[in-house]
């Protein structure tokens, strides 16, 4: 059976479809706006616990209510508000990339149109608000701790220098975001034991499947790798980028 392959992702979704209409936003949980929303999902694994993909979406807002996932996001188009239930507010604009951690009480709200990529992690667990969350900006610039525990036998070159901020992790552990960054190197190959949405800020790379079928990677490329490929990576430059994940 051939390998898993990497995922690219488009804006305008795929080739052959672009973007589908998507199902009306249901009126009881709209404040104000006539929606009108399409996208395409790019991965979806154990029957829908972690989804990735493309989405945009016209004007509107939705009322106050804990956020029932955790979500990644990707600002492609437009800005969204976040307005939170202790009267902070953030507008997060083309080009960011943010978080909103399940359970934070806020209202979604959006002044223009909007396009994102996006990743979900929805687990069937009871859903309780709390006041303490917020949605969180990933800053590319915030200084990234050392990875440390790094084992010569799991590459093929030296050990790297290799840092990590986490911006979010889900109380369970499955789902994680934040910025990673690495000096070049060569990792011996394997399988990848968790599902890994990338969005790449600097450097280039490249990403090698079981079946030897190479993805060539660069700054401002985004990408999936699905849980179970094949997986060989490379970076002949210093790389950084931005990343969720979600491991089973």
């Amino acid at each position: 059976m051939p390998d898993l392959q990497v995922i690219e992702f488009d804006r305008n979704g795929p080739a052959d479809t672009g973007l589908q209409p998507w199902d009306p936003l249901p009126a009881e949980i709209l404040l104000s706006g006539n929606p009108l929303q399409t996208g395409h999902t790019y991965h979806e694994i154990d029957d829908g616990v972690f989804t990735a993909g493309v989405w945009d979406c016209t004007e509107h807002q939705l009322l106050a209510s804990p956020y029932e996932v955790d979500e990644f996001m990707i600002v492609l188009e437009g800005s969204i508000i976040i307005e939170h239930d202790d009267g902070e507010t953030r507008r997060f604009r083309e080009g960011e990339c943010f978080v909103i951690p399940r359970g934070t009480p806020c209202s979604w709200k959006q002044d223009e149109y909007v396009r994102k990529f996006w990743a979900i992690h929805a687990p069937s667990t009871q859903l309780a608000g709390d006041p303490a969350l917020h949605a969180i900006l990933a800053d590319p610039h915030v200084p990234l701790p050392p990875v440390a525990g790094l084992e010569a036998s799991d590459f093929e070159t030296g050990i790297p220098e290799m840092g990590l901020f986490s911006l979010y992790r889900d109380p369970t552990g499955s789902f994680e975001a934040g910025i990673w960054e690495c000096s070049p190197m060569r990792r011996v190959p394997g399988r990848l034991a968790r599902s890994e949405l990338m969005h790449i800020l600097e450097g280039n790379g490249a990403i090698t499947n079981a079946d030897g079928v190479v993805f060539e990677f660069g700054p401002g490329d985004t990408f999936l790798v699905p849980l179970g490929m094949g997986y060989q990576w490379y970076n002949e430059t210093p790389v950084k980028k931005l990343f969720c994940s979600y491991t089973p």
